[in-house]
């Protein structure tokens, strides 16, 4: 069983077409929490690390027991020992302003440096700002994808979730990335749907990942392998975060996601048939 663990609802609608037009055979091993604190769930988990000697923890038996405290019993029955891999998303969201913005790095390194393993405690993936950034852009491919950003202070002048609305090809439309079935569809119609959609994450994949690598090494290309989630970070930090523009690179995790879990052959096929 693999384990995805999201902070916010918005992104059910995303993960869901990801699982039925990347993992058709797959999905019913697949258990989501949304709506989790992935902070407060670290620090249970850190808690927990400093008694360590007197009691064996793991951040399932850890988040199940944070659900719970919520009346959510989504892992209620799961044990440790079931799940093999857990994936957690994250919001940057350098517009929140209850803390200094310094603060929330700090909350953000701690979290990428604990959050390194799948296998383990989990892998952790951030979306720059928000979850929203997977459609910021324009027409698909967008090839100008790799140089957009977003200033802090506009996102706290202007929710960001209203300027990807009015910066999107695709609006509120989200047919281009989800597999949305009509009762007047048949098989050949379904078919040419999930293609169109399947074609336009891929694009999008291909996209985040050269945008990635831009990030960390000013190359607007595919890597081998997608770039370290704290290298991103690290590499925001430096060239947009800490400037005097305060601005950050918009950047989506479901894409990195898709090319780390599957590697660069899941857009080879795609340019393959190009």
């Amino acid at each position: 069983m693999i384990l995805f663990v999201f902070e916010g609802k918005a992104d059910k609608t995303y993960f869901e077409a990801i699982k039925r037009l990347f993992f058709p055979a797959k999905s019913e091993t697949f258990l989501c929490t949304y709506n989790s604190n992935t902070y407060s769930l670290y620090t249970k988990l850190k808690s927990h690390d400093a008694l360590k000697e007197m009691l064996e923890v793991d951040t399932v038996s850890v988040l199940k027991e944070i659900l719970l405290e919520k009346g959510d019993e989504t892992l209620k029955d799961i044990r440790e020992d079931e799940v093999s891999e857990i994936y957690l998303f994250f919001d940057y969201d350098f517009q929140e302003d209850s803390r200094t913005l310094e603060e929330n790095n700090s909350r953000l390194s701690e979290l990428l440096d604990y959050f390194t393993d799948e296998t383990g405690r989990g892998k952790l993936y951030i979306n720059y700002p928000m979850v929203e950034s997977l459609r910021y852009t324009k027409e698909l491919p967008d090839n100008n994808y790799w140089q957009y950003t977003v200033t802090r202070q506009r996102c706290q002048e202007e929710n960001f979730k209203h300027q990807v609305h009015e910066f999107s090809f695709y609006k509120s439309n989200l047919e281009y990335l989800v597999l949305t079935i009509k009762p007047a569809d048949d098989d050949a119609k379904i078919q040419q749907k999930a293609d169109t959609a399947k074609t336009n994450w891929l694009h999008l994949v291909t996209m985040n990942t050269s945008k990635a690598n831009y990030i960390c090494n000013d190359k607007n290309e595919l890597p081998d392998e997608v770039n370290n989630q704290q290298d991103i970070f690290d590499s925001q930090l430096s060239k947009y975060v800490n400037t005097e523009e305060c601005k950050v690179a918009i950047l989506n995790a479901f894409p990195l996601f898709l090319f780390d879990y599957f590697g660069r052959k899941i857009v080879n096929c795609r340019e393959e048939t190009d």
